[in-house]
């Protein structure tokens, strides 16, 4: 089955549009099945929980770690409006979950954000420390086809 990653991106940035609605940083993240089918969305939390590292693809991790086995988690896929920092790359690696698609890379990130300390972007692309453990990860991104919707959303909130 084909998996229809450019709508799943668009419900993505719909979450992160949520997120700033929320009072919280413009990101997304959902977790499917090998089939495409959602099993848990989170957007940014940082501002609602008072916590820093409450990024959406930490929360979608730590959410999949509390109701699913690592060897299930190895056919899922975690789709974010932006390639995950370092530590969502991280939580991403010891969750156990089989594949990353991302809309903007942490380069377009970062010229979105400049030097805005909300988002310090760090310069360490997601394959690298995905692929820096035992287990291979599979890494789709950027996808062109949804960069322009993510960046608007982004170009408005980081003014």
């Amino acid at each position: 089955m084909d998996v229809d990653y450019k709508q799943l991106l668009r419900r993505a940035n719909t979450i992160a549009e949520e997120s700033v609605m929320n009072g919280n940083n413009p990101f997304g993240a959902i977790l499917i099945d090998k089939d495409g089918n959602i099993l848990l969305e989170c957007g940014n939390l940082e501002k609602t929980l008072g916590v820093a590292t409450a990024h959406a693809e930490l929360k979608i991790c730590e959410m999949a770690s509390n109701e699913y086995d690592k060897e299930f988690l190895k056919t899922t896929t975690l789709i974010t409006t932006a390639e995950p920092c370092s530590m969502c790359s991280g939580a991403i690696y010891w969750t156990g979950i089989g594949k990353v698609v991302y809309g903007i890379s942490e380069q377009d990130l970062k010229k979105l954000t400049g030097d805005d300390v909300r988002n310090l972007t760090m310069s360490l692309n997601c394959r690298k420390v995905l692929n820096s453990g035992q287990r291979k990860i599979e890494v789709v991104g950027p996808i062109n086809d949804v960069k322009d919707e993510v960046e608007k959303l982004h170009k408005k909130f980081w003014k």
